[in-house]
């Protein structure tokens, strides 16, 4: 087998962390392959060799992109502060034939917002950070946006969520490589686990920051919000919306993107999540206090939404 070369692009505003913990992934690696399977790491300045991250602390490139070949093992795109604020299109033309060229190419975090800008992103599955996902759908609407992975593969494709989702990313590209052991070895050294459990939603809020109840929608939510130990049918919620049951249900999840009930249910999984993480209130007390009824069924639908269940969500966040 050959040295596979992974090559990673710096630019100005770069997240380090994005850029760092791929590559210590594959650096680790080296340690338990023989040399001839050695991975070759080279980073690829966009415009400079020398390039500031958006900590600071500035790194040196060993090629810029312009002048650096196009064919690599792995190419991989951080994210930052410059992938999502600024344009770059002297990257557009590189960027695309590096990825016809490669076997496989991919972002790490908002990395996802520069290989959108050079079409790299159009009718494939991808995901980024959470707190970026509305932002990325509005701006290159022929991506197939997949919203709580951590990462996901589409072909030669590769995406991953928020900051340390690289390197659950780059694990995976090594048990593609050399098989699951070699990515636990990996894994081990790092003090991370290869597969984590449940997916960004555990990160993210399920529900969008409501309004100040300047329309009969906001007042609605905000009802629910402030009563959330209620009981509600969208029956009742349309009455306080003063609107009939079959407009204010398409009017709602047209403009909110979910059903009523659906925001019920998000509503009292935010606000679990909420007691879970600030008190030590036992499990019953906490399920009554957000409208679940059973902690039952709230653990069915944590299981559901978040993939964790409520103990494991308190361990984790608590």
């Amino acid at each position: 087998m050959t040295t596979k070369t992974v090559a990673i692009l710096l630019f100005t505003d770069v997240l380090m962390l994005d850029v760092a913990g791929p590559i210590e992934v594959f650096s680790v690696a080296n340690r338990y392959l023989p040399e001839s399977d050695h991975y070759r790491i080279v980073t690829l300045g966009a415009t400079s060799l020398s390039v500031r991250a958006s900590n600071g602390i500035v790194m040196q490139a060993d090629q810029l992109a312009a002048e650096a070949p196009v064919a690599y093992d792995t190419l991989l795109v951080p994210g930052g502060p410059g992938a999502y604020n600024a344009d770059h299109p002297h990257l557009h033309g590189w960027l695309r034939e590096a990825a016809a060229a490669s076997r496989r190419h991919g972002a790490v975090c908002t990395g996802a917002f520069i290989l959108g800008e050079a079409g790299l992103l159009d009718g494939h599955r991808v995901t980024t950070h959470w707190h970026y996902l509305d932002r990325l759908a509005k701006r290159f609407p022929k991506a197939c946006l997949e919203s709580d992975q951590l990462f996901t593969k589409d072909g030669k494709l590769l995406s991953s969520g928020g900051v340390t989702a690289g390197i659950d990313l780059a694990l995976s590209i090594l048990a593609d490589d050399h098989g699951k052991k070699l990515a636990l070895d990996v894994a081990k050294v790092l003090l991370v686990v290869i597969k984590r459990q449940g997916g960004q939603a555990q990160f993210s809020p399920l529900l969008p920051p409501t309004g100040q109840g300047a329309t009969p929608l906001e007042r609605v939510q905000q009802y629910v919000l402030e009563n959330i130990q209620e009981s509600f049918s969208v029956e009742q919620l349309a009455e306080l919306a003063a609107m009939s049951v079959r407009n204010f249900a398409r009017v709602f999840t047209r403009d909110l993107q979910m059903t009523p009930m659906e925001f019920v249910l998000n509503a009292r999984i935010d606000h679990a999540r909420t007691l879970l993480e600030s008190t030590d209130l036992p499990l019953k007390t906490i399920a009554f206090r957000s409208g679940f009824g059973s902690t039952r069924y709230m653990r069915q639908m944590f299981d559901k939404r978040l993939g964790l269940t409520p103990v494991q969500y308190r361990h984790q966040f608590g």
